[in-house]
């Protein structure tokens, strides 16, 4: 059935007790339920569902969307671990299962994996695989240090933030080079530092060379303009500047520079403040 996983628009072949059934490519039928029709449907409407199987394995179409569909993958959290497996919560009434045989590691209830969704080619019905690294290539050679990237956050270890660019290549930001909170699970821009011979990449949060510090630049006069004033000097604990800024000592005193030199801010000895010259 090749609407399975997927978000499809199916014409209403007819209504029963139960709900409509919907017309698949192949000639077949599914369920879309009656707690998903407004009442309205007319037999010949296209409704727009999306395809996957019940607890008995049953093909049914329901209205909502989940959080990744075939192919995909998203970062899901467990909401059961069983001798057999672990049940994700993918945003629809029937929770993905991740069987044993598929996870790269023991999983934990209340915590978030990345997890690509895929067909059990002996069941066909849709099952998590939490083994990524069999779905990564290395990355092209044009994944140059200072390009942009769109990355996933899927793991904290302790070397850094595992990220996975254009659901294909795997990078990591290391954690002594964050200075802001980072969420997993969320998608968020980052720049190249390096392509490794492996083709998996080293990532950073901020932008290389002059973008870096313009933007910082902008940010610290952007909390001064409302502010006034900010008890943060060259002397300042690094701690403390992470906790205010979200940025590195070295980061923030090439900012202030920047700023002192084309004369916005006044440089004092219990902080810096907003030139009015």
């Amino acid at each position: 059935m090749k609407e399975l996983g997927l978000i499809n628009k199916l014409k209403i072949n007819r209504f029963t007790d139960f709900g409509a059934y919907l017309a698949l490519s192949d000639g077949g039928e599914v369920l879309l339920p009656k707690g998903y029709l407004t009442g309205e449907e007319k037999e010949g409407d296209v409704v727009e569902v999306f395809v996957y199987t019940d607890s008995e394995d049953r093909p049914v179409a329901v209205t909502q969307k989940p959080l990744a569909l075939l192919d995909d993958f998203a970062v899901l959290e467990a909401k059961e671990v069983t001798k057999f497996g672990a049940f994700m919560d993918w945003g629809l009434p029937k929770d993905l299962f991740v069987p044993n045989g598929e996870m790269a590691k023991n999983m934990e209830v209340g915590q978030k994996y990345l997890i690509r969704v895929c067909v059990d080619f002996k069941s066909t019905r849709l099952i998590g695989v939490s083994k990524y690294r069999d779905f990564i290539n290395p990355a092209p050679q044009d994944f140059e240090p200072g390009n942009e990237a769109e990355g996933l956050i899927f793991e904290k270890t302790d070397l850094g933030y595992k990220v996975l660019i254009d659901d294909q290549y795997e990078g990591l930001i290391f954690s002594n080079e964050v200075f802001q909170p980072l969420e997993i699970g969320s998608t968020r821009k980052l720049w190249i530092k390096k392509r490794r011979d492996d083709g998996r990449l080293d990532l950073q949060v901020l932008p290389v060379g002059r973008v870096k510090y313009e933007e910082g630049s902008e940010k610290i006069l952007s909390i001064l303009e409302e502010k006034g004033f900010l008890p943060l000097h060259d002397k300042s604990d690094p701690a403390e500047i992470q906790a205010i800024l979200g940025m590195s000592k070295k980061h923030f005193k090439q900012c202030i520079g920047q700023l002192f030199k084309a004369r916005q801010i006044v440089i004092g000895p219990d902080g810096i403040s907003v030139s009015r010259d």
